[in-house]
């Protein structure tokens, strides 16, 4: 069944049921021939409103009313209905902010698990992506693996030990993050780029030093 709609006017209107002037921002339902229908018409106006944003109140408010109407107003912006919140029994809201109340320190307790256990997943990857630079790389100077693969792997880079290939611990994924370093941490590169050097004639300039320093960490 589709949800009653309740819209906000912008723009003056008359109830099409008792004509009664409902002026500009009224909450209305449209209903056929009649048009504009005032809550009161509508059997609506016993209804409490209950605004957008809180997901799990949301969904237990309506769970709990055995009516309720979904509130549209037109967005000048975006040229089309947003939805405003929702218009539910006044016993239905009570019930659900209850039933909030009486989860939420668990509901917390499951965020903060839920956090832990990504922190612990990102820990063992990284560790993990460390392991496959001292596998690949034996030269590498002792801890630097560690510092590679903590920077490729920072949440939300873009950086090469976040893609795909570099989970599977690809050999090309590890070898473009053990580049990336040298050519920072080993090279001038940085110097050229704060010269006015493009990106590209930059490391033209150090390729041959990246080359060397990789070749004999891969080598060792």
């Amino acid at each position: 069944m589709d949800d009653i709609k309740v819209f906000i006017s912008h723009r003056e209107s008359k109830c099409g049921d008792c004509g009664e002037g409902l002026g500009s921002h009224a909450w209305i339902t449209l209903q056929g021939e009649k048009g504009a229908v005032c809550l009161s018409c509508a059997d609506l106006d016993h209804l409490v409103y209950l605004p957008a944003g809180d997901t799990a109140l949301t969904r237990r408010a309506r769970k709990n009313s055995r009516l309720c109407a979904v509130v549209l107003k037109w967005s000048r912006a975006r040229k089309r209905y947003e939805r405003q919140g929702l218009l539910v029994e006044e016993r239905g809201l009570e019930q659900a902010e209850g039933e909030c109340a009486a989860d939420e320190a668990a509901r917390e307790a499951a965020r903060a698990r839920a956090a832990e256990r990504r922190a612990e997943l990102d820990r063992h990857y990284v560790d993990a992506f460390a392991r496959r630079i001292r596998e690949l790389f034996p030269g590498c100077p002792p801890g630097r693996e560690v510092e590679i693969a903590t920077h490729a792997c920072r949440k939300y880079s873009g950086r090469v030990g976040r893609s795909s290939a570099a989970k599977e611990f690809d050999g090309k994924a590890v070898r473009l993050a053990v580049v990336a370093h040298v050519r920072h941490a080993e090279t001038n590169y940085d110097s050229f780029l704060l010269q006015g050097y493009d990106r590209e004639a930059a490391r033209s300039r150090v390729a041959p030093k990246v080359d060397e320093v990789v070749d004999r960490w891969e080598r060792a």
